[in-house]
């Protein structure tokens, strides 16, 4: 049995951000959009530019954000955006991106993510694209909370955005082994774990900063043929293909694919209303964990919004950043998160 959205907008699947945006007058408006130097990102980065948002590419090939930065100014007729290396699979380079951040931000849009074809591991040991897609993310958020704050006291609220996914409804979170240490390993499940988690991060993060002003959402885009790709397996394409065979999905262009995350980030109907998750400009409706994605194409599954499981999720987080940061070399009197 499904719920009833609860939450709607007057747009649909095929928005574009700027449709959402048109009208809207960002000026002030302080955001800063992950892997923005292609894809989704740099549309949902360039839409908000033109609506008069001063905005930064956080991205991790910056000589690629600078060519995204300067053709945006190009196309807008303004100042061209910021750009700040990211890498979110390295502690490091997260830490500097927070530190070098100064004052209010009003939009956090976690766009950034990694597919990979096979185990990859970070430094730490930990599976790639949960360390990337998610912790790298649960770090950048949780450094810039005070910032968000601040964006919140100055107009009235500041919002995130987490780009999830379909592949949410692959699965859930494997607390007992999240870093596939004993399962074998599946790329599209770690993917699936990793996008359910983004998720879970929005709705632990209205629960703890709601009373701060700074509410959360996740987004599935919808799907867009971008970068993200680009390491998919045969067997990994070969599933792509078939469900937009079987009427999953249908490709949208990327101008329709980052509207949702501008929903999220502008419509006043998600202004003060965080912990959902939007598909097609819309809230989705949730379908039990046990839900055939075919069935279900623009659902979201219970477990990706379980109140319960964000907050382990959270916990869990944050011990594994204070544990790397304590056993980092030369470590000793590091903040924790």
């Amino acid at each position: 049995m499904t719920t009833r959205r609860s939450i709607s907008t007057r747009f649909t699947a095929t928005s574009t951000a700027d449709e959402v945006l048109r009208g809207v007058d960002l000026g002030g408006v302080r955001a800063v959009v992950t892997g923005a130097s292609s894809g989704i990102g740099s549309e949902t980065a360039r839409a908000l530019t033109a609506a008069g948002a001063e905005v930064t590419l956080a991205v991790r090939d910056t000589a690629a954000g600078d060519a995204v930065a300067a053709a945006i100014g190009k196309s807008t007729g303004g100042p061209p955006p910021r750009v700040v290396r990211l890498d979110l699979a390295d502690r490091t380079s997260v830490a500097r991106c927070v530190d070098a951040w100064s004052g209010p931000l009003h939009l956090l849009i976690n766009n950034a993510g990694v597919v990979t074809g096979g185990l990859e591991r970070t430094r730490e040991g930990w599976e790639s694209q949960f360390a990337t897609n998610h912790l790298g993310h649960f770090a950048l958020a949780t450094g810039l909370h005070d910032a968000l704050a601040l964006g919140a006291a100055d107009r009235g609220g500041a919002r995130i955005v987490a780009v999830s996914s379909t592949a949410h409804m692959r699965s859930g979170v494997d607390f007992g082994d999240l870093h596939f240490e004993r399962r074998g390993y599946d790329p599209q499940i770690a993917y699936a774990q990793s996008k359910t988690a983004n998720s879970l991060f929005a709705v632990e993060a209205t629960r703890l900063w709601a009373s701060d002003g700074i509410v959360a959402n996740a987004v599935n885009p919808g799907g867009v043929a971008t970068g993200l790709q680009r390491n998919f397996t045969a067997r990994q394409k070969e599933s792509l293909d078939a469900a937009e065979a079987a009427g999953v999905f249908t490709y949208k262009t990327v101008e329709q694919g980052a509207a949702t995350s501008v929903v999220a980030a502008v419509a006043p109907e998600f202004a003060h209303s965080g912990g959902h998750y939007l598909d097609d400009s819309q809230e989705a409706y949730t379908v039990p964990n046990d839900a055939d994605l075919a069935r279900h194409p623009h659902g979201v599954k219970e477990w990706a919004l379980d109140p319960a499981t964000a907050e382990r999720l959270w916990a869990v987080s944050a011990d594994l950043l204070r544990t790397a940061d304590r056993a980092a070399p030369g470590a000793q009197g590091q903040p924790s998160v």
